[in-house]
């Protein structure tokens, strides 16, 4: 028997250890965010930042992209350029960052809290058949973490009732559903280049969409706005005949040539990087599902290539009887890190940052204010693995070399052998091992 590093034996990793990093940049980068600064091209519609656009939209295999100032205005000029307004329902997943469900309140659409599967934290597809009404008029999928739900099977959903399908990309650059990239299998989509993202600007955002019609809805939406203007010409598109059609209500969120330059260099090392996460993924997964107690998420054979935000596993909670919290701060031991692994999102209907009734813009009428009431839901599936089962941890940890995946699953095992010392931890005892790793 070993003795468990939260107990004070030794770790399987020195806090020494060198991990991988995250954000990465190079020389490249650098450079040409010098050359924009001594140009006097700064700001939206640079040649940088077309660049960009077009390259990580064939990259993903969409029609048409376009920057934007970040994820969160992504998803609600999405729903603005789709004609989703006040008192329209909005599906949206239990398990997702609050920007998801707070861009539909933002366009006095209703966010339609609906439960996920517990083996992908994905949407749970019976449960949006039975969560759709005469008023839903879009889906959002989140394509979370490192998993997937039924692509396929969501787009016939959203066909036979006649739905939008909005997907968030913000965690999955670079995932392939059947050879097909995220992000083109919507109506739209949005994407975040937030910092910690797997393709970062520090901060940013990106939509693509599938027709002619919707680029130039959301090019106004973005700009002020304006109606594009063809100059400079991208997609092979051209000045819209009716230009007044697009003279819309709208405001600033576009991106400068500096972030625009960030990604650049960021997308010409995505590929290998997203490839490389997927093989230490596959490998971590393989070895973590030989211990007890411990279980993987779920892969869908349809999945060609997945990239990962966070790496997740769940716990057999019946099994090891100790939940997430106890885990994480217990393998964060074992690994020399500090507040690496946790538990995932909170679910939306108790969400510390998605609080839609504290604002008084929200409030439209009663009916209004009673449908946006979050505390209504009940989301068993995503509140089990937040407060129970689910661990996550960033994809910075899956840049590292095959052996450190076997480090991690080392680490896993010399806990789950020794569960005995980590259910007789206390809750005051796990706090002050975290303050001790600080």
């Amino acid at each position: 028997m070993a003795k468990l590093a939260i107990c004070g034996g030794k770790a399987v990793v020195k806090k020494s250890k060198k991990w991988a990093k995250w954000p990465i940049s190079d020389a490249a980068d650098a450079k040409l965010v010098a050359k924009i600064t001594t140009s006097n091209r700064w700001s939206f519609d640079g040649p940088v930042e077309w660049e960009f656009a077009e390259k990580f939209t064939a990259y993903q295999g969409a029609k048409y992209g376009m920057c934007v100032a970040n994820g969160t205005i992504g998803i609600q000029i999405a729903l603005e350029a789709l004609g989703i307004g006040a008192y329209d329902e909005v599906i949206v997943p239990a398990m997702t960052w609050q920007a998801t469900a707070a861009a539909c309140v933002d366009v006095n659409a209703i966010p339609v809290l609906v439960d996920i599967e517990p083996d992908t934290w994905n949407l749970d597809l019976d449960a949006v058949e039975k969560a759709i009404t005469p008023k839903t008029r879009a889906v959002i999928v989140v394509h979370l973490y490192g998993s997937m739900t039924d692509m396929t099977r969501l787009q016939k959903i959203c066909k036979k009732h006649n739905l939008f399908l909005i997907e968030d990309c913000a965690h999955q650059h670079g995932s392939f559903w059947k050879g097909q990239g995220v992000g083109s299998l919507g109506d739209i989509s949005s994407w975040s280049f937030q910092e910690s993202k797997v393709l970062s600007s520090g901060e940013g955002g990106f939509n693509m969409c599938k027709t002619r019609e919707l680029f130039y809805k959301l090019y106004s939406l973005r700009n002020c706005g304006r109606p594009y203007p063809a100059d400079p010409a991208v997609f092979g598109l051209t000045k819209p005949a009716n230009m007044q059609q697009y003279s819309l209500q709208s405001g600033n969120y576009r991106l400068t040539e500096w972030q625009a330059a960030i990604l650049l260099g960021g997308l010409k090392r995505l590929d290998a990087q997203v490839k490389q996460r997927d093989i230490n993924a596959i490998y971590l997964n393989s070895l973590l599902a030989g211990i007890p107690g411990i279980l993987p998420m779920y892969r869908r054979p349809e999945i060609t290539q997945q990239s990962y935000f966070n790496f997740a596993f769940r716990l057999d909670t019946k099994e090891l009887k100790v939940d997430n919290k106890q885990f994480s701060v217990a393998l964060n031991a074992e690994l020399g890190l500090v507040d690496a692994f946790e538990p995932p999102y909170e679910p939306l209907n108790n969400c510390g940052l998605f609080r839609p009734q504290t604002k008084a813009r929200h409030n439209l009428s009663k009916a209004y204010w009673k449908a946006i009431d979050i505390t209504k839901y009940k989301l068993p599936v995503a509140t089990e693995a937040h407060e129970k089962s689910g661990v996550t941890i960033h994809h910075q940890l899956l840049m590292n070399s095959r052996s450190d995946m076997e480090m991690v699953a080392s680490a896993v095992k010399k806990i789950v052998d020794n569960i005995d010392q980590l259910r007789a931890v206390k809750p005051g005892q796990l706090k002050k091992y975290q303050a001790l790793s600080h």
